[in-house]
């Protein structure tokens, strides 16, 4: 049985200081060095020398997925899914999860990535971490216990389970290289639609420019707002939409030394399943060269709100009809026209009312998905 809660943000776990620093700027770094690495590398200047930088200073997950026997087969050739995880550090611990055993990391912050058949868009999926799943071999919990439990394969195993998809390829990022890329990019302009304050800097609402310190305060800061994780990753989504415009413009994709530079600066900052190295990021670069920023659209898992489970954690209800949706969407390829089929790309839908609590009851959780899930594409 799930109550549901009145009044109650999901409950934070406690963390040590420093690794509460780290954990959230990877949120949008994980997708931000992933997608610009598979961009960058194949991007049609000095590609070989690209890759090999890649291939020598970032690192390989020695076990990424678990066993193949019970994983869905890949149905759409084609299409390509990626599983972007931010990791509380680079420490040993996470050499632990990466190898498939139990740690005491949390994926915190995940992402579902998919590019279609026709390689005309990028579709980034945020996913709640305190979303209540069924984790095999574990029962329910919530989302961001998998990589404790059972390292990054339970992570891989319980995402695969809900969606019924195969992932590709998997990569961890490190929250350093956002900021250097960041600031080497020369600074990102993000239209903030909230402002806020956090103990170092103040976002007036309107058109901005951030530096890399900046940013990680942006992206990472959730007590300033009342619906916390859910405006947080708002701004995540936000910031990450800017950086990867800036980054796919002419200015930058056509200065053979900036993408370089860009490449070795955050190669070491990301760890990718053994089989994505720089030959396959090439490969998919190649199909992704007409997309520019206006392509990449980024949502959230839908959710029913806020509740408390039997043994009274604060977690986030999980939208199964809006799971199956996405599960025969991603199946068939058609992702593009589901999410716009149920408006789950317009911001104006419900906006202000993301992470309200809901019931399983009523025309509130219609507003709450699609508050929830609303896309940032300004």
């Amino acid at each position: 049985m799930v109550i549901v809660a009145e009044n109650l943000a999901p409950y934070e776990e406690p963390q040590r200081p420093r690794t509460k620093k780290r954990r959230t700027a990877r949120n949008v770094l994980l997708s931000v060095v992933a997608i610009f690495l598979v961009v960058a590398v194949g991007a049609g200047f000095f590609a070989f020398n690209l890759a090999s930088s890649f291939n020598s200073k970032s690192q390989k997950i020695e076990q990424a997925f678990p066993e193949d026997a019970g994983r869905p087969a890949k149905v759409q050739p084609g299409a390509t899914n990626i599983l972007l995880l931010g990791s509380d550090s680079r420490a040993v611990a996470l050499g632990s999860a990466e190898a498939g055993g139990s740690s005491d990391q949390r994926s915190d912050t995940m992402m579902w990535v998919h590019i279609p058949a026709d390689h005309k868009n990028i579709y980034m999926m945020s996913i709640m971490r305190d979303t209540w799943v069924e984790i095999p071999g574990h029962g329910e919990a919530k989302m961001n216990t998998a990589m404790a439990l059972g390292g990054i394969p339970l992570v891989v195993q319980t995402l695969e389970g809900m969606f019924g998809t195969r992932l590709d390829h998997v990569a961890v990022v490190d929250f350093e290289g956002f900021k250097a890329m960041t600031d080497a990019l020369g600074g990102v302009n993000v239209n903030v639609h909230q402002a806020f304050n956090t103990q170092q800097f103040s976002f007036p609402a309107g058109r901005q420019q951030l530096t890399g310190e900046e940013a990680l305060a942006f992206v990472r800061e959730r007590k300033a707002f009342s619906d916390g994780d859910y405006q947080r990753v708002k701004n995540q989504q936000l910031f990450l939409k800017a950086l990867l415009t800036k980054f796919l413009t002419a200015e930058t994709l056509t200065n053979p030394g900036k993408i370089s530079s860009l490449v070795d600066t955050v190669s070491p900052y990301i760890s990718v399943d053994s089989s994505l190295d720089g030959a396959a990021a090439g490969a998919l670069a190649f199909g992704l060269r007409g997309v520019r920023g206006a392509d990449v659209i980024s949502y959230t898992l839908p959710t029913l709100g806020i509740g408390t489970s039997d043994d009274g954690q604060s977690i986030v209800l999980r939208d199964d009809a809006a799971i199956d949706g996405l599960r025969k969407a991603l199946a068939d390829d058609s992702l593009g026209s589901y999410l716009q089929g149920a408006g789950l790309t317009d911001k104006r839908k419900c906006g202000q009312d993301a992470g309200q609590r809901t019931s399983r009851k009523g025309s509130a959780v219609e507003c709450g998905r699609a508050g929830n899930i609303a896309s940032w594409r300004c």
